[in-house]
């Protein structure tokens, strides 16, 4: 679940996108929080193509190396289609990185989803040019459709050309917002996570009063282990490393998960909830990038919290499935895998 900062967009901010938007000359808007408000920084002209122009993000006079902002990035086709570029440096200090993770979602809210087609996050300007070429490979990519889903997917198609002519900024009214504090124990248990061997658990929660995210326990823990590790009577996350060969060579997932009882009070949940993605966002940071795994996990019972449900979360292969798919009847239709009920996860 994405969490919103209670950062707003500016009145400036909100006139310049919608200028740009309507001009179709603008590549670039850089925007930077200030005095707890989404502001716009600086413009960039179009002069090429979005692959050429990409090479001006390298000037320092656009995006200094340690300053986090975000690009709003327009699009050769369509060009009333956006990119945002959420970049956050390495050496952010935590709390920045936390805010600047909540406030996307506000942002692209208040500007208007319809006209952002997709975000990419990057910690070095250096990998802006491969982080875009990936997103296109990705997006080029083929995925075949059922007829439902292509009708579902032309009618988003011309419900965002028909958006992006009639769309008007939302300015949020309210002005302020942080994220959580981190103490320094939290931070290195997940780095050792990430550098790690093997299968290990760090549980982590926040400290209601400071709104700091703290260290519960770091120990290393099996796929067995986890579902009685997990709190269960208090909300938690949790980052588990697991070591396993479900797939087509061994290889080590590290998974995000959040657990929240319903029976949690409704300021917790409602605290934990909106934390939940920064979280995410910053451990990406501190984590290798090939060992995080895309899914999280979020859970109001620990006990669900199993190897096979892992596996299908994860879209991992299993020996035995070939096997089993060969003992039911063929009745001559192919039909879609009925993916198995997994536990109540909160979207």
């Amino acid at each position: 679940m994405s969490a919103t900062s209670g950062i707003g967009v500016s009145q400036d901010l909100s006139t310049r996108f919608l200028a740009a938007v309507d001009s179709k000359d603008t590549r670039f808007i850089k925007v930077s929080i200030d005095n707890e408000l989404l502001v716009h920084d600086l413009s960039v002209p179009v002069q090429g193509t979005l692959s050429e122009d990409l090479a001006k993000l390298q000037d320092s006079e656009i995006i200094r190396d340690d300053v986090p902002a975000y690009i709003l990035v327009r699009l050769d086709e369509p060009p009333t289609q956006w990119l945002v570029i959420d970049f956050v440096p390495e050496g952010t200090n935590v709390r920045y990185k936390m805010l600047y993770a909540a406030s996307r979602r506000s942002l692209t809210r208040s500007l208007g989803s319809s006209v952002f087609t997709d975000s990419i996050f990057v910690t070095s300007k250096e990998d802006l040019t491969e982080a875009y070429a990936a997103h296109r490979r990705h997006v080029t990519a083929p995925q075949p459709l059922s007829t439902r889903e292509q009708e579902i997917a032309d009618a988003r198609a011309a419900e965002r050309e028909a958006g992006a002519h009639s769309y008007r900024p939302k300015v949020n009214p309210i002005g302020h917002g942080v994220g959580l504090n981190w103490s320094d124990e939290v931070e290195d248990a997940i780095k050792a996570l990430g550098h790690g061997e093997g299968s290990g658990l760090v549980l982590m929660n926040i400290d209601i009063p400071t709104e700091t995210l703290t260290l519960v326990s770091s120990t290393s823990a099996s796929v067995k282990d986890l579902s009685s590790a997990l709190p269960t009577s208090e909300p938690g996350y949790a980052f588990f490393a697991w070591s396993h060969s479900h797939s087509s060579s061994p290889r080590r997932d590290i998974i995000f998960i959040y657990s929240c009882p319903s029976t949690s009070p409704i300021k917790h949940r409602m605290l934990y909830s909106t934390s939940a993605y920064p979280i995410y966002m910053v451990a990406k940071t501190l984590l290798p990038p090939d060992v995080v795994a895309a899914r999280r996990i979020e859970t109001s019972d620990p006990k669900e919290i199993t190897e096979d449900y892992l596996k299908i979360e994860l879209k991992l292969t299993s020996d035995n499935s070939a096997s089993n798919a060969s003992e039911l009847p063929d009745s001559g239709e192919k039909k879609p895998f009925a993916k198995p009920k997994g536990p109540n996860r909160r979207r």
